[in-house]
């Protein structure tokens, strides 16, 4: 009657345990993140995260990408490396190059860049944003 294991679902992106950065808010430098991380902002910098990375319709990350998962609803410029499934909404648009073991795009969506799938042995490591700067100075 009160075993609450029996009522419990599992999502996968749970709400309590994440990172959020909301609309209006402007993050400037690097995001690391081991929980799940939704982004209706704008974040300028890198973002690392051990999860889940949502961009949301609002959101906007000038910067790369580092994930396990990744939904992308909103703009990135920069480059997305996704371990697992990259997932491209109707109004995403992605502005850099992508490698990810699986991806998903929808009609909809914007992508310009080089894509790069399989499993993650056969990814290739791409250059940051900061690094090939360096490279050019």
């Amino acid at each position: 009657m009160f075993n609450k294991e029996k009522n419990q679902t599992t999502t996968p992106f749970n709400v309590s345990s994440a990172t959020m950065i909301n609309a209006g808010t402007v993050l400037k430098g690097n995001v690391q993140s081991d929980t799940d991380l939704r982004i209706d902002g704008t974040v300028q910098g890198n973002v690392n995260c051990s999860a889940k990375v949502i961009v949301g319709p609002g959101g906007q990350v000038e910067g790369d990408i580092e994930g396990t998962h990744a939904d992308i609803t909103g703009k990135v410029t920069g480059n997305i490396l996704i371990k697992e499934l990259l997932q491209l909404r109707e109004q995403g648009n992605i502005q850099g190059n992508i490698s990810a073991g699986k991806l998903q795009i929808d009609p909809t969506a914007i992508f310009n860049g080089q894509c790069q799938m399989g499993p993650q042995g056969n990814i290739v490591q791409m250059t940051t944003t900061d690094e090939r700067q360096a490279q050019a100075n």
